[in-house]
């Protein structure tokens, strides 16, 4: 079970704390160098002088956006390093099916069946690569073992205020669910 975020204050919300709010900076600004569009339409832009409570309001946006957002860490120069989700907001949260605490700490490649793994890890090389992509379709898995393709997917290098790398980042607004075929269709080999 993942050990509460750092700096959360008792009952509240993990996207609140310090980090969390830090990663939603990440998300929000770097998505923007990428693409150059804000990753969601409410998003204003970071003030050049920060108001108080700016950072918590656009932690709030970005965590209750209709847009599907996640993130997992990175390392570059380890490629045998296995990346974790370092943020999802509510609408990765619902579609995956997971809580926060579950979500969040978790290896990213669990949000993909083994049999896609492999695809999706050619993908992020090709994403950290050319530092942004778009239009990717895939096929991912929620807690339940329930498939769905995400369509149009944007993917991204996350950067910090310094341009350092700190993982990559996904968002897309567009899945739907798979067909679950019964086991009383398959062939009695894979059953």
């Amino acid at each position: 079970m993942p050990v509460p975020e750092a700096g959360s204050l008792p009952g509240e919300a993990p996207w609140l704390c310090p980090a969390a709010m830090e990663r939603a900076t990440w998300l929000l600004t770097s998505h923007q160098r990428a693409f150059g569009r804000p990753l969601i339409a409410s998003a204003s832009p970071a003030p050049p002088t920060p108001t108080p409570g700016e950072d918590r309001r656009r932690a709030q946006e970005l965590f209750a956006a209709a847009t599907v957002v996640l993130a997992h860490d990175g390392n570059a120069d380890r490629p045998d390093h296995d990346p974790r989700l370092i943020y999802a907001n509510s609408s990765a949260l619902a579609l995956w099916r997971r809580p926060w605490a579950e979500m969040v700490g978790m290896p990213s490649r669990l949000t993909a069946e083994p049999i896609e793994r492999s695809g999706r890890d050619r993908l992020l090389a090709s994403a950290r690569a050319q530092e942004a992509i778009s239009g990717y379709t895939g096929i991912r898995i929620d807690s339940h073992g329930r498939r769905f393709v995400i369509h149009g997917a944007r993917l991204w290098t996350l950067r910090d205020s310094h341009g350092q790398d700190r993982g990559q980042a996904a968002a897309f607004s567009s899945w739907w669910w798979l067909p679950q075929v019964p086991l009383s269709v398959l062939p009695p080999v894979l059953v």
